[in-house]
């Protein structure tokens, strides 16, 4: 009788199970605990907040002694985008020199307090979630550290490519090649995101193997490569359909805030910016809400996959 947990746990994890299958009970299961969502908010508000903070307090600064106007922010050609585009290189220009020195300090200095503060938030969400995890704050900000190293090496990528479509398709030579551009902008775009959601779970499972089977940053990271095909297509499923969640509710996100706008007229700006606040704290705390549903989802798998396994070593070394 005691083998028949995880003897269950076999059995299940031989049937085919879609990854997608029960995203509905995950769902279900972390809004019954608001606890994990309050501590995914909680953490990322404590990061994210204080850099708003300080980077709108210099950007403030910047702007009272280089005011827009002496830039031609305010003289933009709306009705055409070509133009408006090259006069967008000369509002940048203008302010390069007095925001670039300021992005080489802050941007390190932002990324290393998200780090931290997302390795300690990241660890105490699971053990919230999961009985007997221990606090392991070095181990998940070792992961957290690879992962923003992927992500901004993705992001470098996609710039570099976007860049090679406005070079052989828009120059000064001759009329722009602009249905070619926009192909390419959109092919890339969807191609680095589809690339990041399918490559990223790697560095997303790996802090909670660390956690889950008591290993350190490098070899949870060399596990998560070697997890087996059925293993790691689930995985990299729910990381694809997440990452078309956040889209969906980014879409959601911008059709709420402009629905004022046709009766701006009757209800006035203020309603426009409420409208425009209450739509960016919706995706903020439904972004959040779903990060938990995914980190739920990866350790369930986790558990028909390693989690019997797991049990049974633990039993033979008793």
């Amino acid at each position: 009788m005691a083998f028949a947990p995880r003897d269950a746990r076999v059995a299940q994890m031989r049937k085919p199970v879609r990854g997608t299958q029960l995203l509905v009970e995950h769902m279900g299961a972390v809004f019954r605990r608001p606890s994990l969502v309050f501590l995914e908010i909680a953490w990322r508000w404590l990061a994210g907040t204080p850099i708003l903070l300080v980077s709108w307090e210099l950007a403030q600064r910047i702007l009272a002694k280089y005011p827009l106007e002496n830039s031609g922010f305010n003289a933009l050609d709306a009705q055409n985008p070509w133009v408006a585009a090259v006069q967008l290189v000369g509002v940048w220009d203008y302010y390069a020199p007095h925001v670039l020195p300021v992005v080489h300090w802050l941007f390190p200095a932002a990324l290393a307090a998200w780090v931290v503060i997302s390795g300690v938030g990241r660890n105490l969400v699971l053990m919230r979630m999961e009985r007997g995890v221990r606090f392991r704050p070095l181990t998940l900000v070792g992961l957290q550290a690879t992962w923003v190293a992927f992500l901004i090496l993705t992001f470098w990528c996609w710039l570099r490519a976007m860049q090679w479509a406005a070079v052989t398709h828009i120059s000064t030579a001759g009329d722009p090649d602009l249905l070619g551009y926009a192909m390419w902008a959109i092919f890339l775009t969807l191609g680095f995101f589809t690339l990041w959601a399918l490559a990223s779970w790697a560095l997303s499972i790996a802090p909670l193997l660390a956690l889950l089977e008591a290993r350190s940053a490098l070899s949870a990271l060399g596990q998560s490569l070697r997890l087996g095909k059925p293993f790691t297509s689930k995985l990299a499923e729910i990381n694809l359909v997440m990452g078309i969640v956040k889209i969906a509710l980014l879409v959601v996100a911008m059709v709420f805030s402009a629905a004022p706008l046709p009766f701006a007229g009757a209800l006035g700006s203020g309603a426009v910016q409420t409208a425009v606040l209450a739509s960016t704290l919706f995706f903020v705390v439904a972004n959040d809400y779903f990060q938990v549903v995914r980190l739920k989802a990866f350790v369930e798998f986790w558990r028909i996959f390693r989690g019997a396994s797991q049990q049974g070593s633990e039993s033979a070394s008793e």
